[in-house]
C-alpha cells in the first residue's frame, strides 16, 4: 500500500470509529441480499406449486363404477 494510501486510511479510522453507535445495529447489504435471495426462492417455490397443483385431477370416480364394485363386493360374502 502507497504512504498515501496508508495516511488517507489512518485519517478516516477515527471518523468511522466516531459514527458506530455500537447500541443500533444493523443487518447492512448482506443481511439485505440473504433476505432478498429468500424472498425470491419462496416466490419461485409458490410458482411451482401453483403449476403442479393446476395438474391435479380432483374429479371422482364415476357412479357406474363405484356401483360395479359395490355389487362384485356384496357377491364375495
Amino acid at each position: 500500500m502507497s504512504a498515501s494510501a496508508n495516511l488517507a486510511m489512518t485519517h478516516l479510522v477515527p471518523l468511522a470509529a466516531q459514527e458506530l453507535d455500537k447500541n443500533k445495529v444493523t443487518p447492512g447489504v448482506l443481511g439485505f441480499v440473504v433476505f432478498a435471495a429468500l424472498a425470491v426462492g419462496v416466490w419461485m417455490l409458490m410458482k411451482s406449486m401453483n403449476r403442479h397443483m393446476g395438474r391435479v385431477n380432483f374429479e371422482e370416480a364415476p357412479e357406474a363404477a363405484a356401483d360395479g364394485a359395490a355389487k362384485s363386493g356384496a357377491q364375495r360374502e
